[in-house]
């Protein structure tokens, strides 16, 4: 029988700048709640005061509990299974109530794009635009997104590696636009079916300036290196893509276990989508969390942060050797 022993790194997180987005400023290496990003809102907006009262609500919650919070609903749900699906009310008039929630709950507010000519209208309401998992890769809108000047948040595509997305940061990052965050939301494990490799968290965040390495190593992430921050997509991750059929099933069951291990392993915040009748949602039903339970699953993934800021930061076990 042989025996392994492991060469065992302490995990330092990577250098990080605070990124400005719209009235906050967030800072992923402040120890305290303020490092803890939440983006939350409804999967598509559906009315004004739908977005109003859950805006409210977690902008409550979050205020109780200090965390920075951003709005985030989609106009246009572009990516939907089937063309019977609905897919939202429309740029004009989304972006209109993404402005009057801005306004009215003087929260920054994001919204996802689809096509490289939406950026640059889209970045004269909100305050972050997002890349949605399927288009990670596409240079065009990257780009359109990068040169709005804008915070960027790039869910990591299904189909991707966590060091590929060295690629997608460096397409933003060609604008002169710095301010980029990733997001984590799933990898495809045969069909309909969406797994979480948490090791991807750390090997994001150390992606950013001169970090190019796709192999990773035993060594400390970041070395002086400017990293990048990543979030946990706790609801999407819970996809069983096409499971329906013509739509994407789910097991809304597992998002709080999946937000508490990502901050466990170090996520910087979480991506939440959320709603006050989930099974109502006109998109992702069957994964959105219920908007009563979110102040409970943030109260713990907080509890789970500090007590790892308490002990220090985490140790990873990389090869094996004899």
């Amino acid at each position: 029988m042989s025996h392994f022993r492991y060469n065992i790194t302490i995990y330092t997180e990577p250098l990080m700048s605070p990124i400005p987005i719209g009235s906050l400023t967030w800072n992923p290496l402040a120890t305290d709640s303020t490092g803890f990003l939440l983006i939350a809102g409804p999967c598509v907006i559906e009315s004004l005061q739908l977005c109003l009262d859950i805006g409210g609500t977690v902008q409550d919650t979050c205020r109780k509990l200090g965390i920075p919070y951003v709005f985030k609903a989609s106009f246009d749900k572009a990516n939907r299974s089937s063309v019977i699906t609905p897919r939202g009310l429309g740029m004009d008039q989304g972006l209109d109530i993404l402005a009057q929630v801005r306004q009215r709950l003087a929260l920054p507010v994001t919204t996802d794009i689809h096509e490289s000519d939406q950026a640059a209208r889209a970045a004269s309401v909100v305050d972050m635009l997002q890349i949605p998992a399927f288009l990670c890769r596409q240079t065009d809108l990257l780009v359109a997104a990068g040169q709005t000047g804008l915070p960027v948040n790039i869910k990591k595509g299904q189909f991707m590696a966590p060091a590929e997305m060295a690629n997608a940061v460096e397409k933003v990052r060609s604008t002169g636009n710095q301010n980029i965050l990733l997001t984590e939301r799933g990898t495809f494990f045969g069909y309909n079916r969406l797994v979480n490799d948490f090791t991807a968290i750390p090997q994001m965040q150390a992606l950013g300036t001169e970090t190019r390495n796709s192999k990773l190593e035993t060594r400390n992430f970041g070395g002086g290196k400017l990293g990048t921050p990543v979030l946990m997509d706790a609801t999407h991750s819970t996809q069983l893509p096409g499971g329906l059929g013509t739509a994407t099933a789910g097991q809304r069951q597992f998002v709080p276990l999946l937000a508490r291990a990502a901050v466990a392993v170090g996520a910087n915040g979480l991506f939440i989508e959320t709603h006050p009748t989930p099974e109502k949602s006109p998109s992702d039903a069957a994964t959105i969390l219920h908007l009563a339970d979110l102040p409970h699953l943030l109260e713990q993934c907080l509890a789970i942060r500090e007590a790892i800021h308490r002990q220090g930061k985490c140790i990873w076990s990389s090869e094996p050797r004899p």
